[in-house]
């Protein structure tokens, strides 16, 4: 039996990290930033006695958020009747309580006859 205590040493941790890149916002995506651009090789062609370079670049164009006018349009709207205003709650409650905004949103929109129903009305 040792005299001395052995002490085993185990080789150091590592920490495999893997990096995530992360994604552009959709603001990032509409302006059309945080992308490169990929452009061609340059390519090299020889002929006899000449030697003709072509570059070729890619120009990034910036779309604007959308189409602002001067003036403000009017939204269409229809007379919500009462009929409407209560289906329009009822749909509001529903999208609150599943967690559906796209509902919530329907509801709200059904209650002030902004949702677009009979809005093909020629006359």
């Amino acid at each position: 039996m040792p005299i001395r205590r052995t002490h085993h040493t185990t080789a150091p941790r590592t920490s495999t990290r893997t990096a995530r890149t992360a994604r552009p916002s959709l603001k990032t995506r509409l302006m059309g930033g945080g992308h490169k651009t990929r452009t061609t090789p340059r390519t090299t062609r020889r002929t006899p006695g000449t030697t003709t370079t072509t570059t070729t670049t890619t120009k990034t164009t910036r779309t604007t958020g959308g189409h602002h006018s001067a003036t403000t349009a009017h939204h269409h709207k229809r007379h919500a009747t009462m009929g409407d205003k209560v289906s329009g709650a009822l749909m509001k409650l529903r999208g609150s309580l599943t967690r559906r905004p796209g509902l919530k949103a329907a509801g709200t929109r059904r209650m002030h006859g902004t949702d677009g129903r009979n809005a093909r009305r020629v006359y």
